[in-house]
This record gives C-alpha cells, sequence and structure tokens, in this order.
C-alpha cells in the first residue's frame, strides 16, 4: 500500500515514529514533510499529503499536527477529501467504514506512539461499507460541488 503522511512541528515527532513502522509492515511511505519541530503552518502540508492522494500516488493520507484538529480542518478544504481525527481504535474503524475517510490526522501531543500504531493498523483494516453510508458520502460530494 502507497501512503502519504505529512506534519506540521507538533506532529513531526509522531510522523517519524509511525513511518519505519509503515515501512516495517511492507509499505511505501511518501514522506511529505516537515521534516524537523520547527514551527510551520499546518495547511501547507495537509495540502503537500492530500495531494499525493488526489494525484493517485498514494492509497491514503496520514496528517499530524499538535491535536490533529487543524491539519484536519485544512485537509477537508480540499475537494475530494474527508479527513477524520482518530483519537481512539473504535474512531478509526469507524471513520473507515462509515465515512469512507481517504485521511486521518492524529495528535502528536495527545496520541502516544502505540496508540497511534494500533490506529493506523485498526484503520487499514476496515472496510467501507457502503450502503446508506454512501448516501451520506454522495451528500458530502454534493456539498463540494456547490461550493465551487
Amino acid at each position: 500500500m502507497n501512503i502519504a503522511i505529512a506534519a506540521d512541528h507538533g506532529g513531526y515527532s509522531l510522523k517519524q515514529e509511525l513511518i519505519p513502522y509503515l515501512e516495517g509492515k511492507g509499505h511505501n511511505v511518501i514522506d511529505c514533510g516537515t521534516d524537523s519541530e520547527e514551527s510551520v503552518d499546518y495547511p501547507d502540508f495537509a495540502e503537500k499529503g492530500c495531494g499525493k492522494y488526489l494525484g493517485g500516488e498514494a492509497d491514503f493520507v496520514i496528517l499530524c499536527c499538535g491535536t490533529g484538529v487543524g491539519i484536519s480542518i485544512a485537509a477537508n478544504k480540499i475537494n475530494g477529501i474527508r479527513c477524520g481525527v482518530c483519537n481512539s481504535v473504535q474512531v478509526a474503524r469507524l471513520v473507515k467504514q462509515h465515512n469512507n475517510a481517504n485521511a486521518i490526522a492524529l495528535g502528536g501531543r495527545t496520541t502516544t506512539p502505540e496508540l497511534a500504531k494500533e490506529i493506523v493498523d485498526a484503520y487499514m483494516s476496515a472496510e467501507f461499507m457502503g450502503g446508506r453510508h454512501q448516501r451520506r458520502i454522495d451528500k458530502i460530494t454534493e456539498l463540494e460541488q456547490r461550493q465551487k
């Protein structure tokens, strides 16, 4: 699986923990930055990571900032991206099963590396359920189209 990952300074160290973990499981990880804990702006990195998904280079995106909230808000402004903040294994499963999220956001200051790995594994093993959930995804897409 091809996975894009991006973070601001608040999520940098979590990103650095996840990359070798995912590579160790045989995944190709596309590191979209940042490259240090020096202050940067999370919208820039949300755009870089999500761009890899929208360009067909990645199967999904992992985004990290201090709480996961700011970078997820930025990601959700990008047409075609559905990003959920995942702070538990249950949320990670549901964000895929019900929302067919193509990006997940994690908090570098709020999520331990061990929990982050469990969250990523849960998201990756879940499958979109379709059915009534597809109807809701279609409505989200309609909202995006009306905003153009």
